[in-house]
Protein backbone atom coordinates (compact mmCIF):
# COMPACT_ATOMS: atom_id res chain seq x y z
CA UNK A 1 0.00 0.00 0.00
CA UNK A 2 1.39 3.47 -1.09
CA UNK A 3 0.62 6.06 1.65
CA UNK A 4 0.77 8.88 -0.29
CA UNK A 5 -1.21 7.48 -3.02
CA UNK A 6 -3.70 6.36 -0.41
CA UNK A 7 -3.71 9.93 0.53
CA UNK A 8 -4.03 11.49 -3.13
CA UNK A 9 -7.30 9.86 -2.84
CA UNK A 10 -8.69 10.82 0.05
CA UNK A 11 -7.84 14.11 -0.55
CA UNK A 12 -9.16 13.61 -4.27
CA UNK A 13 -12.68 12.68 -2.51
CA UNK A 14 -12.80 15.89 -0.38
CA UNK A 15 -11.96 17.81 -3.13
CA UNK A 16 -13.54 16.67 -5.98
CA UNK A 17 -16.45 14.49 -3.93
CA UNK A 18 -17.46 16.80 -1.32
CA UNK A 19 -16.83 14.09 0.84
CA UNK A 20 -16.12 15.01 4.49
CA UNK A 21 -12.40 14.47 5.08
CA UNK A 22 -13.44 12.21 8.43
CA UNK A 23 -15.63 9.91 6.54
CA UNK A 24 -13.00 9.86 3.63
CA UNK A 25 -10.46 8.55 6.23
CA UNK A 26 -12.49 6.41 8.16
CA UNK A 27 -13.50 4.41 4.72
CA UNK A 28 -9.61 4.19 3.44
CA UNK A 29 -7.46 4.06 6.63
CA UNK A 30 -9.00 0.63 8.20
CA UNK A 31 -7.14 -1.72 6.66
CA UNK A 32 -3.53 0.21 7.54
CA UNK A 33 -2.30 -2.39 10.42
CA UNK A 34 0.66 0.11 11.30
CA UNK A 35 -0.08 2.82 13.62
CA UNK A 36 2.76 4.88 12.64
CA UNK A 37 1.86 4.72 9.16
CA UNK A 38 -1.81 5.54 9.87
CA UNK A 39 -1.19 8.75 11.92
CA UNK A 40 1.13 9.60 9.00
CA UNK A 41 -1.85 9.54 6.41
CA UNK A 42 -4.20 11.21 8.94
CA UNK A 43 -1.65 13.82 9.17
CA UNK A 44 -0.94 14.47 5.52
CA UNK A 45 -4.35 14.37 4.82
CA UNK A 46 -5.19 17.49 7.20
CA UNK A 47 -2.71 19.14 6.53
CA UNK A 48 -2.92 19.27 2.85
CA UNK A 49 -6.67 20.43 3.64
CA UNK A 50 -5.75 22.87 6.27
CA UNK A 51 -3.19 24.80 3.97
CA UNK A 52 -5.38 23.97 0.54
CA UNK A 53 -6.03 27.89 -0.84
CA UNK A 54 -1.94 27.99 -0.37
CA UNK A 55 -0.90 25.09 -1.88
CA UNK A 56 -3.24 25.45 -4.49
CA UNK A 57 -1.72 28.42 -5.50
CA UNK A 58 1.69 27.99 -5.33
CA UNK A 59 0.49 25.08 -7.53
CA UNK A 60 -1.09 26.83 -9.93
CA UNK A 61 2.34 29.28 -10.06
CA UNK A 62 4.48 26.03 -11.04
CA UNK A 63 2.29 24.95 -13.74
CA UNK A 64 1.68 26.40 -17.52
CA UNK A 65 -2.39 24.70 -17.54
CA UNK A 66 -4.01 23.35 -15.00
CA UNK A 67 -3.57 19.16 -14.14
CA UNK A 68 -7.30 17.79 -15.47
CA UNK A 69 -6.76 14.44 -13.56
CA UNK A 70 -7.84 14.91 -9.55
CA UNK A 71 -5.42 12.27 -8.04
CA UNK A 72 -2.34 13.36 -9.93
CA UNK A 73 -3.11 16.91 -9.04
CA UNK A 74 -3.96 15.68 -5.16
CA UNK A 75 -0.24 14.03 -5.70
CA UNK A 76 0.74 17.25 -6.45
CA UNK A 77 -0.26 19.28 -4.21
CA UNK A 78 0.86 16.50 -1.31
CA UNK A 79 4.51 16.67 -2.77
CA UNK A 80 4.57 20.47 -1.65
CA UNK A 81 3.05 20.40 1.45
CA UNK A 82 5.87 17.80 2.61
CA UNK A 83 8.80 20.01 1.12
CA UNK A 84 6.68 23.21 3.46
CA UNK A 85 5.67 21.43 6.25
CA UNK A 86 6.75 18.25 7.02
CA UNK A 87 9.92 16.95 8.73
CA UNK A 88 10.22 14.72 5.66
CA UNK A 89 13.83 14.51 4.00
CA UNK A 90 13.19 16.71 0.31
CA UNK A 91 14.84 13.88 -1.69
CA UNK A 92 12.74 11.41 -0.27
CA UNK A 93 9.90 13.69 -0.20
CA UNK A 94 10.19 14.12 -4.13
CA UNK A 95 11.14 10.29 -4.71
CA UNK A 96 8.22 8.92 -3.12
CA UNK A 97 5.85 11.02 -4.44
CA UNK A 98 6.85 10.92 -7.75
CA UNK A 99 6.98 6.72 -7.33
CA UNK A 100 3.22 7.24 -5.91
CA UNK A 101 1.66 8.54 -9.32
CA UNK A 102 0.46 4.72 -10.94
CA UNK A 103 2.09 2.86 -13.40
CA UNK A 104 -1.15 3.55 -16.05
CA UNK A 105 -0.15 7.25 -15.16
CA UNK A 106 3.25 6.44 -16.02
CA UNK A 107 2.80 10.46 -17.83
CA UNK A 108 2.43 12.24 -14.05
CA UNK A 109 5.81 10.60 -12.82
CA UNK A 110 8.26 13.60 -14.75
CA UNK A 111 5.46 16.38 -14.47
CA UNK A 112 5.51 15.57 -10.35
CA UNK A 113 9.88 15.76 -10.22
CA UNK A 114 9.45 19.09 -12.19
CA UNK A 115 7.23 20.29 -10.01
CA UNK A 116 8.37 19.92 -6.99
CA UNK A 117 11.97 20.40 -8.18
CA UNK A 118 10.93 23.73 -9.64
CA UNK A 119 9.32 24.59 -6.32
CA UNK A 120 12.50 24.23 -4.31
CA UNK A 121 14.46 26.43 -6.66
CA UNK A 122 11.90 29.14 -6.60
CA UNK A 123 10.32 28.92 -3.01
CA UNK A 124 11.36 32.28 -2.12
CA UNK A 125 9.80 34.09 -4.74
CA UNK A 126 6.51 31.70 -4.97
CA UNK A 127 6.04 32.25 -0.72
CA UNK A 128 6.19 35.53 -1.38
CA UNK A 129 3.64 35.81 -4.29
CA UNK A 130 1.33 33.75 -1.82
CA UNK A 131 1.44 36.21 1.13
CA UNK A 132 0.24 39.22 -0.95
CA UNK A 133 -2.61 37.30 -2.30
CA UNK A 134 -5.50 37.16 0.29
CA UNK A 135 -6.92 33.52 -0.37
CA UNK A 136 -3.62 31.97 -0.41
CA UNK A 137 -2.15 34.30 2.87
CA UNK A 138 -5.41 33.20 4.79
CA UNK A 139 -5.52 29.82 3.41
CA UNK A 140 -9.42 30.77 3.21
CA UNK A 141 -11.89 31.47 0.46
CA UNK A 142 -12.99 34.95 -0.49
CA UNK A 143 -16.67 34.63 0.52
CA UNK A 144 -15.76 33.07 4.13
CA UNK A 145 -12.70 36.12 4.35
CA UNK A 146 -15.60 38.73 3.91
CA UNK A 147 -18.19 36.72 6.04
CA UNK A 148 -16.27 36.92 9.05
CA UNK A 149 -14.96 40.53 8.26
CA UNK A 150 -18.69 41.66 8.12
CA UNK A 151 -19.79 39.82 11.29
CA UNK A 152 -16.08 40.30 13.11
CA UNK A 153 -14.02 43.03 12.08
CA UNK A 154 -11.96 43.63 14.53
CA UNK A 155 -11.24 40.32 15.33
CA UNK A 156 -11.42 39.07 11.50
CA UNK A 157 -7.73 38.45 10.96
CA UNK A 158 -6.90 36.87 14.73
CA UNK A 159 -10.04 34.39 13.62
CA UNK A 160 -8.55 33.58 10.55
CA UNK A 161 -5.85 32.43 12.03
CA UNK A 162 -6.88 30.69 14.44
CA UNK A 163 -9.50 28.68 11.71
CA UNK A 164 -5.77 27.44 10.64
CA UNK A 165 -4.29 26.30 13.61
CA UNK A 166 -4.55 22.63 15.16
CA UNK A 167 -6.81 22.33 17.97
CA UNK A 168 -5.96 20.86 21.54
CA UNK A 169 -7.11 17.66 22.63
CA UNK A 170 -9.62 18.17 25.31
CA UNK A 171 -10.76 15.58 27.61
CA UNK A 172 -14.07 15.73 29.32
CA UNK A 173 -13.95 13.47 32.77
CA UNK A 174 -16.74 11.58 33.92
CA UNK A 175 -17.34 13.10 37.04
CA UNK A 176 -19.74 10.08 37.57
CA UNK A 177 -17.15 7.61 38.14
CA UNK A 178 -13.84 9.48 38.87
CA UNK A 179 -12.74 12.58 40.14
CA UNK A 180 -10.63 15.21 37.70
CA UNK A 181 -8.09 15.22 39.94
CA UNK A 182 -7.67 11.41 40.26
CA UNK A 183 -8.08 11.25 36.51
CA UNK A 184 -5.45 13.46 36.33
CA UNK A 185 -3.00 11.54 38.14
CA UNK A 186 -3.58 8.35 35.73
CA UNK A 187 -2.73 11.01 33.00
CA UNK A 188 0.56 11.51 34.99
CA UNK A 189 1.16 7.69 35.34
CA UNK A 190 0.86 7.09 32.14
CA UNK A 191 2.88 10.14 30.74
CA UNK A 192 0.60 12.38 30.10
CA UNK A 193 0.53 15.75 30.92
CA UNK A 194 -2.96 18.01 31.26
CA UNK A 195 -3.74 21.39 32.20
CA UNK A 196 -7.08 21.88 34.12
CA UNK A 197 -8.87 24.52 33.36
CA UNK A 198 -10.86 27.05 35.65
CA UNK A 199 -13.96 27.44 33.73
CA UNK A 200 -15.07 23.58 33.36
CA UNK A 201 -14.75 21.62 36.49
CA UNK A 202 -14.98 18.37 34.14
CA UNK A 203 -11.94 19.54 31.34
CA UNK A 204 -8.33 19.01 31.14
CA UNK A 205 -6.50 19.82 27.91
CA UNK A 206 -4.08 17.25 27.54
CA UNK A 207 0.01 18.90 26.49
CA UNK A 208 -0.38 16.68 23.34
CA UNK A 209 -2.72 14.68 21.50
CA UNK A 210 -2.97 10.94 21.39
CA UNK A 211 -5.21 8.27 19.93
CA UNK A 212 -8.25 7.47 22.32
CA UNK A 213 -6.55 4.24 22.65
CA UNK A 214 -4.08 5.75 24.37
CA UNK A 215 -6.24 7.46 27.33
CA UNK A 216 -6.20 5.30 30.85
CA UNK A 217 -9.95 4.03 31.03
CA UNK A 218 -11.41 5.16 27.80
CA UNK A 219 -13.00 2.23 26.63
CA UNK A 220 -14.42 1.49 30.59
CA UNK A 221 -16.03 5.19 30.35
CA UNK A 222 -13.74 7.12 32.66
CA UNK A 223 -13.61 9.60 29.99
CA UNK A 224 -14.23 11.32 26.62
CA UNK A 225 -12.63 13.22 24.22
CA UNK A 226 -14.73 16.86 23.70
CA UNK A 227 -13.84 20.57 23.18
CA UNK A 228 -14.19 22.68 26.04
CA UNK A 229 -16.85 24.94 24.52
CA UNK A 230 -19.24 22.05 23.75
CA UNK A 231 -18.81 21.07 27.88
CA UNK A 232 -20.65 24.02 28.85
CA UNK A 233 -24.01 22.60 27.31
CA UNK A 234 -25.07 20.36 30.33
CA UNK A 235 -23.95 22.59 32.77
CA UNK A 236 -25.93 25.74 31.39
CA UNK A 237 -29.22 22.93 31.83
CA UNK A 238 -29.42 23.95 35.07
CA UNK A 239 -30.59 20.44 35.86
CA UNK A 240 -32.43 18.83 38.83
CA UNK A 241 -33.68 15.72 40.01
CA UNK A 242 -36.32 13.90 38.21
CA UNK A 243 -36.55 16.18 35.30
CA UNK A 244 -37.50 14.72 32.03
CA UNK A 245 -34.61 16.25 29.57
CA UNK A 246 -34.95 16.14 25.67
CA UNK A 247 -31.82 16.79 23.76
CA UNK A 248 -32.44 17.77 20.06
CA UNK A 249 -29.93 16.86 17.10
CA UNK A 250 -27.93 15.04 19.77
CA UNK A 251 -25.69 13.07 17.57
CA UNK A 252 -22.60 12.03 18.19
CA UNK A 253 -23.69 12.30 21.73
CA UNK A 254 -21.09 13.92 23.89
CA UNK A 255 -23.77 16.31 25.18
CA UNK A 256 -26.38 13.16 25.97
CA UNK A 257 -23.83 11.87 27.87
CA UNK A 258 -22.62 14.75 29.73
CA UNK A 259 -26.35 15.66 30.76
CA UNK A 260 -26.18 11.65 32.05
CA UNK A 261 -22.82 11.60 33.77
CA UNK A 262 -23.97 15.64 35.55
CA UNK A 263 -27.69 14.71 36.97
CA UNK A 264 -27.68 10.75 37.57
CA UNK A 265 -31.59 11.45 38.90
CA UNK A 266 -33.10 12.33 35.61
CA UNK A 267 -36.77 11.23 34.77
CA UNK A 268 -34.89 10.63 31.74
CA UNK A 269 -33.23 11.55 28.52
CA UNK A 270 -34.34 11.20 25.10
CA UNK A 271 -32.20 12.17 22.05
CA UNK A 272 -33.39 12.47 18.73
CA UNK A 273 -31.51 12.90 15.83
CA UNK A 274 -32.43 12.64 12.11
CA UNK A 275 -29.45 10.76 10.80
CA UNK A 276 -29.71 6.96 11.87
CA UNK A 277 -25.99 6.60 11.31
CA UNK A 278 -24.74 9.14 13.35
CA UNK A 279 -27.27 8.10 16.19
CA UNK A 280 -25.94 4.95 16.29
CA UNK A 281 -22.39 6.73 17.58
CA UNK A 282 -25.05 8.12 20.22
CA UNK A 283 -25.77 4.63 21.24
CA UNK A 284 -22.00 3.89 20.60
CA UNK A 285 -20.96 6.44 23.16
CA UNK A 286 -24.00 5.98 25.98
CA UNK A 287 -22.56 2.14 25.91
CA UNK A 288 -19.00 2.88 26.73
CA UNK A 289 -19.92 5.13 29.31
CA UNK A 290 -22.42 2.77 30.88
CA UNK A 291 -25.42 5.23 30.00
CA UNK A 292 -28.92 5.23 29.51
CA UNK A 293 -31.24 7.22 27.17
CA UNK A 294 -33.69 7.06 24.95
CA UNK A 295 -32.67 7.44 21.43
CA UNK A 296 -35.30 8.57 18.39
CA UNK A 297 -33.86 8.77 14.59
CA UNK A 298 -36.24 11.07 13.49
CA UNK A 299 -37.07 14.68 12.05
CA UNK A 300 -36.58 17.09 15.29
CA UNK A 301 -39.11 19.86 13.24
CA UNK A 302 -41.97 17.24 13.25
CA UNK A 303 -42.64 16.06 16.38
CA UNK A 304 -45.82 15.00 15.96
CA UNK A 305 -44.27 12.16 14.54
CA UNK A 306 -42.18 11.15 17.67
CA UNK A 307 -43.25 13.29 20.67
CA UNK A 308 -44.88 11.45 23.76
CA UNK A 309 -47.58 14.17 24.57
CA UNK A 310 -45.82 14.69 27.83
CA UNK A 311 -43.87 17.91 28.38
CA UNK A 312 -39.42 18.20 29.38
CA UNK A 313 -38.78 20.46 32.06
CA UNK A 314 -34.89 20.70 29.70
CA UNK A 315 -34.36 21.12 26.42
CA UNK A 316 -30.65 21.31 25.00
CA UNK A 317 -31.06 22.08 20.82
CA UNK A 318 -27.24 22.17 19.58
CA UNK A 319 -28.87 23.53 16.02
CA UNK A 320 -27.79 22.48 12.83
CA UNK A 321 -25.42 25.34 11.68
CA UNK A 322 -22.60 26.11 9.42
CA UNK A 323 -19.98 25.35 11.98
CA UNK A 324 -17.46 27.97 11.15
CA UNK A 325 -16.71 27.34 14.70
CA UNK A 326 -14.57 24.01 14.37
CA UNK A 327 -12.59 24.61 11.40
CA UNK A 328 -9.39 23.88 13.14
CA UNK A 329 -10.92 20.60 13.86
CA UNK A 330 -12.63 19.81 10.33
CA UNK A 331 -10.76 22.31 8.26
CA UNK A 332 -12.64 20.55 5.25
CA UNK A 333 -15.30 23.05 6.32
CA UNK A 334 -13.57 25.74 4.39
CA UNK A 335 -13.82 23.72 1.03
CA UNK A 336 -17.38 21.92 1.59
CA UNK A 337 -19.47 25.05 2.64
CA UNK A 338 -20.72 27.43 0.43
CA UNK A 339 -22.16 31.11 0.50
CA UNK A 340 -25.43 29.82 -0.16
CA UNK A 341 -25.39 27.11 2.37
CA UNK A 342 -25.97 29.92 5.20
CA UNK A 343 -29.50 30.89 5.00
CA UNK A 344 -31.45 27.67 4.70
CA UNK A 345 -29.61 26.63 7.92
CA UNK A 346 -31.31 29.82 9.58
CA UNK A 347 -34.61 28.80 8.52
CA UNK A 348 -33.51 25.05 9.74
CA UNK A 349 -32.70 26.48 12.72
CA UNK A 350 -35.80 28.85 13.36
CA UNK A 351 -37.67 25.63 11.80
CA UNK A 352 -36.75 23.23 14.68
CA UNK A 353 -36.86 25.84 17.39
CA UNK A 354 -40.54 26.97 16.80
CA UNK A 355 -41.51 23.22 16.56
CA UNK A 356 -39.48 22.00 19.94
CA UNK A 357 -40.58 25.61 21.76
CA UNK A 358 -44.31 23.73 22.60
CA UNK A 359 -42.87 20.64 23.99
CA UNK A 360 -41.10 22.49 26.65
CA UNK A 361 -43.08 22.94 30.30
CA UNK A 362 -43.77 25.99 31.85
CA UNK A 363 -41.54 27.31 33.77
CA UNK A 364 -38.93 24.81 31.90
CA UNK A 365 -35.44 26.18 29.86
CA UNK A 366 -34.25 25.59 26.67
CA UNK A 367 -30.42 26.20 25.83
CA UNK A 368 -29.75 26.56 22.36
CA UNK A 369 -26.48 26.45 21.15
CA UNK A 370 -24.22 26.41 17.76
CA UNK A 371 -20.79 25.68 16.87
CA UNK A 372 -20.90 28.72 14.91
CA UNK A 373 -19.69 32.34 14.84
CA UNK A 374 -22.54 34.25 12.34
CA UNK A 375 -24.51 36.63 14.06
CA UNK A 376 -27.20 35.36 11.66
CA UNK A 377 -27.54 31.78 13.13
CA UNK A 378 -26.63 32.83 16.88
CA UNK A 379 -27.64 36.39 18.76
CA UNK A 380 -29.81 37.39 15.65
CA UNK A 381 -31.74 34.45 15.93
CA UNK A 382 -32.43 34.49 19.39
CA UNK A 383 -34.08 38.14 19.15
CA UNK A 384 -36.38 37.10 16.10
CA UNK A 385 -37.11 34.27 18.50
CA UNK A 386 -37.85 36.52 21.63
CA UNK A 387 -39.98 38.92 19.58
CA UNK A 388 -42.62 36.45 18.30
CA UNK A 389 -42.87 34.53 21.49
CA UNK A 390 -44.27 36.24 25.04
CA UNK A 391 -43.84 33.35 26.49
CA UNK A 392 -40.15 33.41 26.30
CA UNK A 393 -37.87 35.24 28.33
CA UNK A 394 -34.44 35.21 28.21
CA UNK A 395 -32.47 33.79 31.04
CA UNK A 396 -28.72 35.37 31.20
CA UNK A 397 -25.49 33.41 31.18
CA UNK A 398 -23.16 34.85 33.92
CA UNK A 399 -19.83 33.27 33.09
CA UNK A 400 -16.20 34.45 32.47
CA UNK A 401 -15.91 32.63 29.44
CA UNK A 402 -16.80 34.50 25.87
CA UNK A 403 -18.26 37.09 25.45
CA UNK A 404 -21.98 38.76 26.32
CA UNK A 405 -23.33 40.06 23.30
CA UNK A 406 -26.87 41.65 22.55
CA UNK A 407 -28.77 38.00 23.31
CA UNK A 408 -26.73 35.18 24.45
CA UNK A 409 -22.80 34.59 25.10
CA UNK A 410 -20.25 34.10 21.63
CA UNK A 411 -17.21 32.03 21.87
CA UNK A 412 -15.32 33.11 19.33
CA UNK A 413 -12.54 30.69 17.98
CA UNK A 414 -9.89 30.28 19.65
CA UNK A 415 -10.65 32.17 22.32
CA UNK A 416 -8.84 30.48 25.88
CA UNK A 417 -8.16 27.66 23.87
CA UNK A 418 -11.63 26.68 22.79
CA UNK A 419 -13.75 26.12 19.86
CA UNK A 420 -16.40 29.00 18.37
CA UNK A 421 -19.58 27.98 20.29
CA UNK A 422 -22.77 29.92 21.01
CA UNK A 423 -24.91 29.65 23.61
CA UNK A 424 -28.54 31.53 24.44
CA UNK A 425 -30.62 30.42 27.58
CA UNK A 426 -34.64 30.77 27.06
CA UNK A 427 -37.28 30.19 30.19
CA UNK A 428 -41.14 29.25 29.15
CA UNK A 429 -43.58 31.82 31.39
Amino acid sequence: MNLRNLSARIVSRVLKEGQSLTAALEQSTGAIESANDKAFVQALCYGVIREFYRLDFLLGQLLNKPIKDDEIKALAIIGLYQLEYMRVKAHAAVSETVSAAPRKKAWAKPMLNAIMRNYQRRRDELQSLADNDPVAASNHPQWLIDTIGSNWPEQARHLLIENNLQAPMTLRVNSARIGRPEYKELLAAAQLGAIETSECPSALILERPVPVEQLPGFSEGLVSVQDLAAQFSAGLLDLKPNQRVLDVCAAPGGKSAHILEMQANLFGLTAIDIDANRMQKVRDTLRRLRLDAECIVADASQPNDWWDGVRYDRILLDAPCSALGVIRRHPDIKLLRKPGDIAPLQLLQQKILEAIWPLLAPGGLLVYATCSILKEENELQIRRFLNHHQDATEWPIDFNWGMARPHGRQILTGSQAMDGFYYARIRKH
